[in-house]
C-alpha cells in the first residue's frame, strides 16, 4: 500500500461504528496485540486521556493549546472527523499529511496480514496515530476517547492524567441504563498512576472515578471551578480557580457558557501534568489560540449562520441555550436539523427547543445511519412547530434556509456531526 486512496480503501473494508452503529464483543485484546507487535509505541510518551459525554473535543483542544504554549511538541488524537480523516491525528494542531497517514495505515495492514488480527476501523486509525506519535517523537499526547472508556481502543495507553468532562446519558446500548453505569465505564481509563481530573459535579458520579483508583483526584467545586463566566465579544471572559491559584480575566474565543467549564477542566489537567501552576501569560496565549471547527462556529452573517455538532440530548440542550442566550437576532430563527438513527427525534427536537424556531427544516444526515427526514418532520409537527419543511439532504435544507432568510434572521444547523461535516464545506462554497 503506497497511496492515501489505498489507505482509505483499506479502512473502508473494516467494521466501522460510525457506519453501522454497532460494536460486537467489546475487547482490548486485538488492540493490545497490535500495539505489542509495534513495540507498544503508546507507552513511549506521556498521555493525557480525556473522556466524558460532552465537551471532550473542546477540552482536548484547550489542553493541546496550553501545552503548545509551553513549547512542547503535542500529538493530538480526536474523533470523529468533520471533513477529512487526517483531522483526527495532528502534531501541534497540524493534521498528519496524506503520505504519512498512508504510511502508518500500511504498517497496520502489514501486521494484519502477518498476525491474522483484523482490527476495526477505529482500532486501525488509533494504532496509526500512536505509532506516528512515536515516530515523530512528540513530547506528550492528548488523546480523546472514542466511546465510553474501558473498552475503547485508546485505552491501551497509560494515562499520566485522566480527565472526565461530565457524565450524561448516551451510548446506552453499551452502558447503562443509568448514568452511574456510564460513569463506571468511562472510569476505566483511570490507571494506578493517573492524576484524575473530575469535571462531573454529581457526587455519586464523581465517586465512580475516585473509586477507580489513580494516584490523586481533583474535583470540580472542591478543588477547581469557574468563578466568573461572562459573555464577551467573540467568546467568554473567565475567572478560573485551580488547586494552585486564581487566573482572572481569561479570554476564551468560543461561544457558550459551557466552554468555561471545559476551560477550567483543561487548565487543571495541564497543571496536574506539570505538577505546578501555569504562568499567566501562557494561559492567555494558549486559550487565545483555541479553535473548534463545527462547535458553534459562525459561518456567515446577514443572515447569521451557525453550525454546531450537538448529537445527543445533553449537547442539544447546551446548543439551544447558547443560541437563545448568547445570540439575539432581530429577525426570525431557522433550524436546519438532521440526526442519526438510534436517537429519539422528539427528545432531540425538544432539547433543541425546535418549537421556539420560526421555521424548522429537516433533512437526512449523510450517513448510512442517517435518520430519515420524515421521522424528524413527524416529530416536529407533533411538537407543534409553526412551519416544518422537509428535505432529502443537508445541502438542500441549507439552500432553502438561505433562500427564505432575511439579513436580520439567524440559521442554526445542527443535530449530528455528520450534518455539520456536510454543511461546513458547502457553506464555505455558497457563503
Amino acid at each position: 500500500m503506497t497511496s492515501y486512496a489505498d489507505a482509505l480503501a483499506y479502512l473502508d473494508t473494516h467494521s466501522n461504528y460510525d457506519t453501522t452503529g454497532r460494536i460486537t464483543s467489546p475487547t482490548l485484546e486485538r488492540m493490545q496485540s497490535l500495539m505489542a507487535a509495534m513495540g507498544d509505541p503508546q507507552l513511549t510518551y506521556p498521555v493525557i486521556h480525556v473522556t466524558g459525554t460532552n465537551g471532550k473535543g473542546s477540552t482536548t483542544q484547550m489542553i493541546t493549546r496550553l501545552l503548545m504554549a509551553h513549547g512542547l511538541a503535542v500529538g493530538t488524537y480526536t474523533s470523529p472527523h468533520l471533513e477529512r480523516l487526517n483531522e483526527r491525528i495532528s502534531r501541534n494542531c497540524e493534521p498528519i499529511s496524506d503520505d504519512e497517514l498512508a504510511e502508518q495505515i500500511a504498517a497496520v495492514a502489514d501486521l494484519e496480514g502477518l498476525m491474522g488480527i483484523r482490527p476495526s476501523y477505529f482500532e486501525a486509525v488509533t494504532a496509526a496515530a500512536f505509532r506516528w506519535f512515536a515516530d515523530i517523537a512528540i513530547d506528550v499526547a492528548v488523546v480523546e476517547v472514542g466511546l465510553l472508556g474501558r473498552w475503547d481502543a485508546t485505552n491501551v495507553c497509560d494515562a499520566q492524567v485522566a480527565v472526565v468532562t461530565n457524565i450524561g446519558v448516551d451510548h446506552t446500548e453499551y452502558a447503562g441504563p443509568t448514568t452511574r453505569h456510564i460513569a463506571t465505564e468511562k472510569a476505566g481509563i483511570v490507571k494506578p498512576g493517573s492524576a484524575v481530573i473530575i469535571g462531573e459535579t454529581d457526587p455519586e458520579l464523581a465517586q465512580c472515578f475516585v473509586a477507580a483508583g489513580g494516584a490523586t483526584h481533583l474535583l470540580r467545586g472542591a478543588d477547581f471551578d469557574v468563578l466568573e463566566n461572562q459573555l464577551a465579544l467573540g467568546g467568554r471572559m473567565l475567572d478560573l480557580r485551580t488547586p494552585t491559584m486564581v487566573y482572572p480575566d481569561v479570554f476564551l474565543p468560543l461561544h457558550g457558557r459551557h466552554q468555561g467549564d471545559n476551560a477550567v477542566v483543561a487548565l487543571t489537567a495541564v497543571e496536574a501534568f506539570f505538577a505546578s501552576p501555569v504562568p499567566g501569560e501562557l494561559v492567555t496565549e494558549g486559550f487565545a489560540e483555541v479553535v473548534m471547527p463545527g462547535r458553534f462556529e459562525v459561518m456567515g452573517h446577514q443572515p447569521l449562520v451557525i453550525i454546531d455538532g450537538a448529537h445527543n440530548p445533553a449537547g442539544a440542550d447546551t446548543c439551544a441555550a447558547v443560541f437563545f442566550d448568547d445570540f439575539d437576532p432581530a429577525g426570525r430563527r431557522l433550524l436546519v436539523v438532521g440526526c442519526l438513527q438510534g436517537r429519539d427525534p422528539r427528545e432531540m427536537l425538544s432539547a433543541l427547543r425546535a418549537d421556539e424556531f420560526d421555521v424548522v427544516l429537516t433533512c437526512t444526515a449523510p450517513s448510512a445511519r442517517g435518520m430519515p427526514a420524515a421521522e424528524l418532520t413527524a416529530a416536529a409537527n407533533a411538537m407543534g412547530c409553526d412551519q416544518v419543511i422537509e428535505h432529502a439532504t443537508v445541502e438542500q435544507a441549507i439552500d432553502r434556509a438561505l433562500a427564505i432568510a432575511d439579513p436580520d434572521d439567524a440559521v442554526l444547523v445542527t443535530g449530528s456531526l455528520y450534518i455539520v461535516g456536510g454543511a461546513r464545506p458547502y457553506l464555505r462554497k455558497v457563503r
